[in-house]
């Protein structure tokens, strides 16, 4: 199983666009591990990249709705604020327990399903929204 980034979920917006080709690509190598029976000893570096690159890559959608006053820029930053919530408790779970195959499923579901969701709507309309202003 693997995530491919097709043009339909590209937002306009390059420096974005680049940003989610860069989580789909980390995303894949984490599935193809877990399809070849490694991804549990995968979840620490996943969980670890995430950490460190969604702040970089939410920062640059923030800044983007700043600059150009994006009215939807508090549902959007909130949302962002859930999904560091929930990768902050996926770590605790990490730290605490270990690498289980229940936390490796939850990872794969949270990584995949939101940002799947998040860039199909979410992203689509601040995209559409920037296409307008830039």
């Amino acid at each position: 199983m693997s995530i491919n980034w097709t043009n339909d979920i590209a937002v306009g917006v390059d420096e974005i666009d680049n940003q989610h080709k860069e989580l789909f690509n980390r995303i894949n190598s984490f599935l193809d591990a877990m399809n070849q029976g490694a991804g549990m000893q995968e979840v620490g570096n996943v969980i670890k990249f995430l950490e460190d690159y969604v702040l970089t890559h939410f920062g640059a959608e923030e800044g983007f709705m700043t600059k150009h006053k994006y009215p939807e820029y508090q549902s959007h930053k909130a949302q962002h604020e859930i999904y560091l919530k929930n990768l902050s408790d996926l770590k605790k779970e990490f730290e605490s327990g270990g690498v289980t195959l229940p936390l490796t499923l939850k990872v794969q579901k949270n990584i995949v399903d939101w940002i799947i969701n998040h860039i199909r709507k979410v992203d689509k309309a601040l995209g559409a929204f920037l296409k307008t202003k830039m």
